[in-house]
Parts: structure tokens; sequence; C-alpha cells
């Protein structure tokens, strides 16, 4: 079964995360500034994945439990990653249980593209252009192969990390992300002969600027 792969300015920006998280839970609003603007972008595509134009409203909400329970916190970048992913996707679930409605997709795209980068090239923007056509058919797979895919190439978490966000084993997990790039793969026009192959590609052209 072919792995899916983190957005490489995922990977790249997990230390800046890390060391700004640390100062922030010393006291340094500006660090805290920055682990915001490294995380908000991806947890805000995951939401609105889930609660579609809520998304916004139930960040907000997120970030306040974030900021007050930062000092509880410990782990290193990726792990910070993954525990705000779990407090926006508990406050996305009590949202959706006040609204009385079923998770719905929403729009990744912008979300995307606005990924922090230092150096904003052009080839990085033709990169995540051409994400936009796959983003948008995140929309209709099945809940659970959306989210495992959003978690994994949006947010940028690894197996074991969405596994603990969604509450599942890593394998069902995994078994979700590839199914549903497989869809996207093949909806795409990239569908090989071999799985593998077929997630691989679908995972790229998803996160191309990795």
């Amino acid at each position: 079964m072919g792995q899916v792969r983190q957005p490489r300015r995922v990977q790249a920006y997990d230390g800046e995360l890390g060391a700004a998280v640390a100062r922030a839970q010393d006291g340094d609003e500006t660090a805290f500034a920055v682990a915001y603007r490294i995380v908000q972008p991806g947890l805000l595509g995951y939401l609105r994945g889930l609660v579609g134009d809520d998304a916004e409203d139930v960040a907000s909400d997120a970030w306040l439990e974030i900021a007050r329970d930062l000092g509880r916190f410990k782990g290193d970048g990726v792990g910070f990653r993954g525990w705000t992913s779990t407090i926006a996707r508990h406050r996305a679930l009590d949202h959706l249980r006040r609204q009385r409605v079923r998770p719905r997709a929403g729009g990744t795209e912008q979300d995307v593209l606005d990924l922090p980068s230092r150096h904003s090239t052009q080839e990085e923007a033709l990169e995540a252009l051409s994400t936009e056509r796959a983003l948008e058919l995140v929309r209709g797979l099945p809940r659970d192969q959306a989210e495992a895919v959003l978690l994994r190439v949006v947010v940028g978490l690894d197996g074991p990390a969405a596994a603990r966000v969604l509450g599942k084993r890593p394998g069902a997990v995994r078994t979700a992300a590839h199914r549903g790039l497989k869809r996207l793969a093949r909806q795409l026009g990239l569908a090989g002969e071999a799985d593998g192959g077929v997630t691989d590609e679908a995972s790229r052209t998803l996160g191309k600027s990795k």
C-alpha cells in the first residue's frame, strides 16, 4: 500500500514550530503568534472539511482552548500539530452536535495555498495552484476518507498522529487515506496499474508544494 507523504513545507516548519511553542510556554506572546501562523492554515482547512463555512468560528474557539491549556502541552512541533488538531476536532464535533447537522465538506483550497512560506516563489505558486482541482474533489469523499486525507495531506500529520486525533487505529487511518487518495487519483486521471503508485501520485498532486 502506498504511503501518504507529508508536505515538505509542513515538515520544514516543525522545528521552528517546536521552538516557538517552547518560548510561548515561557510567556513569549510573539512566539505564540509564530506558532499560530504556522499551524492555522492547515488547521482551518481541516475544520472547513468538517463544518464548512463555520470553520473560522470553530477555529477561534479552538485557539482559545489552545492558549488556555498551552502550559499542559508536552512535545515537539509535530506533537503540537497533533494536539491542536485534536482540540479543533473536539470543538468541531461540539459545534455539529449543537447544530444537529452532519459533518460536511468545505473549501480547503485557499488554506493550502496560504501555507506559510518565507520564500513565495513563482514555482511554489504554480505548484500550489495545481492542487486546486484535487482539493475540490476531497469534498466528495466519504467522511472517514476525507478526514484522513485532510489530516495527512493538509495538516501534515503522520499516520499514528492522525490516528490519535481520530481515535482510531493507525491501520484504519492509513487504509482510509489510501482509499481516498486512490479515488482522487482515478478522478484526476492518475490511476495506474499498481495501487501504491496511484496513492503516491495522488498525494503528490494534493500536496504538490510538498
